[in-house]
């Protein structure tokens, strides 16, 4: 009876043990936790383990996606608060004598009722496909990292830079983008909420 009881004390003891740790998880962070963007204070953050038995093509893939999607957001984010302080480009955005200024701000300039024709949001639409499919991207293969669009035509003075001050840059690059990412998140989530933010004016 007492090695029973003992028999069934180790098995309740063993149910609370520390589970092994996969090793997969390490291995994925040992591989990327010194690349570019793995900063204090997350560090390395994959919380959903899309890096997971990843390679270094996979990681390239995503890092390439981040940096494009972080432009992008740049891009949208500055554009809000440009078009919410009042400035447009001049004149009119089609042959019926419509300006620009004449249309909504933010989501309310696609999806309103007084949203942009079809035809103009089909011009949108195939002008950034255009630049998806045959501008921003390595065309020439003679990027020296990934996001690197230079294509052997704009420099900007790249080249003068030691190693050190690119990456900084280039890690600086990924931060704005990054937060620019949040930032366009939360101006279009109270833009439907409504009211009014510093700096950006009225949702």
């Amino acid at each position: 009876m007492k090695s029973v009881i003992f028999a069934t004390a180790l098995a309740t003891a063993a149910a609370f043990a520390p589970a092994p740790v996969a090793q997969t998880s390490t291995t994925a962070l040992n591989a990327f936790e010194t690349e570019l963007g793995a900063q204090p204070p997350l560090g390395f953050f994959d919380p959903l383990g899309l890096l997971d038995e990843a390679g270094q093509a996979r990681f390239d893939r995503l890092r390439y996606v981040e940096i494009k999607h972080g432009r992008i957001c740049q891009l949208a984010f500055l554009g809000q608060i440009v078009t919410r302080a009042g400035l447009h480009i001049p004149g009119d955005i089609d042959m019926s004598g419509d300006s620009f200024d004449s249309y909504p701000n933010g989501l309310a300039a696609l999806f309103g009722p007084d949203s942009i024709p079809t035809d103009g949001v089909l011009q949108i639409t195939f002008f950034v496909g255009f630049l998806e499919l045959f501008v921003m991207k390595d065309v020439t293969g003679e990027n020296d990292f990934v996001g690197d669009f230079r294509n052997g035509a704009l420099d900007f003075g790249w080249d003068k830079f030691d190693e050190e001050t690119k990456l900084s840059k280039r890690a600086i690059e990924l931060n704005n983008g990054r937060a620019a990412m949040m930032g366009i998140l939360g101006l279009m989530m109270h833009e439907q909420l409504g009211g009014e933010l510093p700096l950006v004016g009225p949702m």
